[in-house]
Order: C-alpha cells, then structure tokens, then sequence
C-alpha cells in the first residue's frame, strides 16, 4: 500500500487526532495536581514545562531531540522568574513563552519579527474558541456515526459482563467476610471530589487553554479594502497638510511653555507662589502629564500615516520631531515630579509602578522618534515597544518590590533618618513577609518604649507566624519564601 494513499491519510490523522486527546486529558490531570486549590509557587514553574512537553509530543512530526531541548530550555528560562517568586508579570511572561514555542511547533511563526504581535493577536481568539470548534468538527467518527454513538455502543458492551460481575462479587462477599470487608473498607468518597462543580469547571477551562497549545490555530486574515481606511475616517480627514501644521505649531508653543515652567520651578527650584508647595506641584501633574504624553503619541502616529500629507512634509516632520522631544522632556519631568512627591510622602506600590510606567512611555516616545527618522512601519514600532514591556516584565519578576518599598519607606522615614515623613507600620504590614527585614531596621532603632515599636513588633509576629509555624507543601516552594525562611531561623 503506498504512503500516499487516502485511507492512510486518513487513519494516520485519526491516529494523530487520538494521541492529542490522550495528551490533552494526561496534561489536564497533572494540571489538577500541580494547581487545584494549591498555593502558586514551584507549580507555576512546572506548570510552564509541561504545557511545552505537552505542544512537544503532541506535534504532528516530533521534533529532533536537540530542538526539543532547545525549547524546553527557552520555556525554562523564561519561567525562571517563577522560581524566585509567584508574580503576574513571571507568569505572564512563561505562558507568552509557551505560545511562542506552540506557535513555531506549529510552523506558524512568522519569520519577521516585527510580524509575531499580529500573530499573537489572531491567536488569541482560539485560546477560548479552539476546542468547541475541535469537538464539532470531529463530532462524527469517519463512517458517519457520531463518536457519542460510537462511545454509548461501546460501554454497552461492557453493560452485561460488569453488571454480571457486580452480582457475583455481591454474592461472594455475603458469603465471605473477607471479601466483605474489603469492600466495607474502599472509600468511594474520591469520587465525590471528582464530581465538585469548581472542579469541573477547573478542567474544562484548563482542557480549552491546553487544547489551544497542542493544536494552536490562527483567525483568517481580514481582506484589505480597496479604500486606505485611515485615510477615510472623519478624523484623519480633518488632517490635511494645512491642518497638520497649524495642530503642531500650537503644540509645539503649548508644551514649550508648560516645558519652560518646569525648567524654572521643578528642576531650577525657584520659589512657588504663596500656599503651593514644590510636593503639591509636583503631585498635581506627574500623571495627567503622562496621559498627554500618550495622547500626544496617537495623534502623531495617526499624523505620520504611511501615504498622509505629514509623511513627505519636511515642515510637518520637523515640527513633530520637535513635538516628540517635548514629550520626552515632559515625562522626564513627570519622573521628577513623582521622585518630589515620593520624598514628601513616601513610596508605595502604585508609586512605584507609576515611574515605571512613566519610564515606559518615554521610550515608547523615542521609538516613535527612531520610526520617523528609520521611516519604519507601525509594525516595527509595535514590536519595539512589546519587546521592551516583555524585557521589563521579564527583569521586574525577579524583583521585590514590596522589600524595596518596605525598606526605602524604613530608611527615609522620620523615625529613622530624622526627615522625612512619619513610618506608616500599618503600611508597612500590608506589603507581607518581604517587609519583615526593614522592620528589623526600623525595631533596631527605634525606641525601647514606643507605642509604634509595640506596633511593629507585633506586625513582624504576625507576618513571621505562617512562615516559621507551618509546613510548605511542595507545589507552592519558591526561592524568595525560602529566603525568608532561613532568615528568620537565623534570627529567632
């Protein structure tokens, strides 16, 4: 029989189609148990792992064991995070790692890089849709009949010889009691775990993801239309060479001056009017002035359309290049701004993630800047800025904040450093066990007496208790938890 004979297509993807289905209910139960109802931690990890075991073997054409290698160490890497700690942005990074592995296996990995976010974008869909578009495809067998008549014909099979077998164990345990106790002493009570609603739902949500690894499938292609879309909005029809100019000249003189108080008041330090101080000045537009800044960079994007009058304008480029620099300044300024506002009135997590952001939005700035200057795509300009919130999150989860913040706000506080602002140890509290070390500093220095010692000495108790007090399971062990473990063995 030849290879390429149809019956042997055939039977080869009903083979192929049979082993996904075993792989996908094998990775579901090793799911279950890495996960249900466990603390995050090593779980998230080997989690990551199995998901590209699972694209790896399941593959039409498994491949050489030296890629196979290749990507399981890229999966690694790119969980590591989660062995330092449990985070969002760790997890979110591992799973991005796994499409990506899910899509090359796949060969549906754009070759251009700068064409991978599209990419992303019509997989998206499928990770909800895949695997009821899977079952109604496939709901009949290849003769015709449905695979449920298929499956009912084949347990009535099994009806007579379990339903006889039944009777004539019920008979030998009323006539042995040992088989009698045997069977007192088997607890069915697992099978009532197996039927919990959250549990169910548990696995068909984990079936639907992992269904959408193992065989990853991307929306068509929407056609483009004869007539440039852009060019025919309402808005970007208002945008004529004209218009453009007049809109930048204003901008231009608008954020010059907004520029120009900065310079004298923020960063020259002159005195401010009666009743502000250079913290209400500086709270009062570190994030309003970074919302500009992204309005800002819709409209030159909208502006510097492949084909508008802003693309081959020297006059209109120049002015928008100018704009650009501008709204760097401005979110330099915006950094600055919230750096005054944290010294007044210390550090927390939305602060802290507010310059990151900001940060964030001044190379995004830059990049528009490079794109006009390179005359590159939006593609690449997407790209670019994927690239670095991917870079960003990826270095941020091995970071620990709340340590951070705990000891900045410690070591910058009134109590502590004699300026400041007064400790808030109910703060302070809330940013968990990682805040245990810089209450230490803050309890090292602190008054025998104090009201607020009390206080945090009874915060540092209440956050060593469950770490000290109660075993780990497995599944939820990460390297910063087992710092902190060993540091408070060492200090008991």
């Amino acid at each position: 029989m030849q290879l390429t004979h149809p019956q042997f297509i055939i039977t080869n993807a009903f083979s192929h189609g049979r082993r996904r289905v075993a792989v996908l209910a094998a990775t579901v139960a090793l799911v279950d148990f890495l996960s249900f109802r466990q603390a995050f931690g090593l779980n998230l990890f080997l989690l990551s792992i199995l998901l590209t075991f699972a694209i790896l073997i399941s593959a039409r054409k498994p491949p050489h064991p030296i890629t196979a290698t290749v990507y399981l160490s890229l999966s690694a890497i790119a969980s590591a995070p989660l062995l330092e700690a449990p985070t969002a942005s760790g997890f979110i990074i591992s799973m991005a790692a796994v499409i990506l592995i899910a899509l090359k296996a796949a060969k549906l990995l754009p070759k251009r890089p700068s064409a991978i976010p599209l990419v992303l974008l019509r997989f998206m869909p499928s990770m909800l849709t895949g695997l009821p578009k899977t079952y109604r495809r496939y709901s009949r067998s290849l003769s015709g009949r449905t695979i449920f008549g298929a499956v009912l014909k084949s347990l009535t099979g099994w009806m007579l010889p379990l339903g006889m077998g039944l009777v004539f164990l019920l008979l030998f345990s009323a006539a042995n009691p040992l088989i009698e106790m045997g069977l007192h002493n088997i607890d069915l009570r697992f099978m009532l775990n197996l039927l919990d609603i959250s549990r169910l739902a548990f696995w068909l949500a984990a079936a639907s993801l992992i269904w959408a690894m193992i065989r990853p499938r991307l929306t068509p292609k929407r056609r483009r239309s004869s007539i440039d879309p852009v060019g025919d909005s309402p808005i970007t029809g208002l945008l004529d060479h004209r218009a453009l100019i007049r809109s930048l000249a204003i901008f231009n003189l608008l954020f010059a001056m907004q520029t120009a108080l900065d310079l004298i008041y923020l960063w020259g330090g002159a005195e401010l009017p009666a009743g502000m101080s250079h913290a209400e000045y500086a709270h009062r537009g570190a994030y309003p002035l970074v919302a500009t800044a992204l309005l800002a960079a819709a409209f030159v994007l909208i502006a510097m359309r492949r084909g508008g009058p802003g693309d081959a304008s020297r006059l209109i480029r120049a002015l928008v290049i100018a704009w650009i620099i501008q709204n760097v300044l401005l979110c330099l300024s915006s950094i600055l701004r919230l750096d005054l506002y944290v010294e007044a009135y210390s550090l927390t997590h939305l602060r802290l993630a507010a310059g990151v952001w900001m940060g964030l939005v001044a190379i995004g700035l830059i990049f528009i800047l490079a794109r006009i200057a390179l005359r590159r795509s939006n593609e690449w300009l997407i790209s670019m800025n994927l690239l670095t919130l991917a870079t960003v999150l990826y270095f941020g989860a091995f970071f620990d904040s709340s340590a951070f913040i705990a000891r900045f706000n410690v070591e910058n506080s009134l109590e502590f450093s004699q300026y400041g602002t007064p400790l808030d140890i109910h703060y302070l509290a809330s940013l968990g066990p990682s805040a245990i070390p810089a209450l230490d500093l803050y309890l090292s220095a602190a008054p025998e007496d104090g009201d607020k010692r009390r206080l945090a000495s009874f915060a540092r108790q209440r956050l060593a208790f469950p770490i000290t007090s109660r075993p780990q399971a497995w599944r939820s062990w990460s390297y910063r938890q087992e710092r902190m473990k060993n540091y408070l063995l060492t200090r008991l």
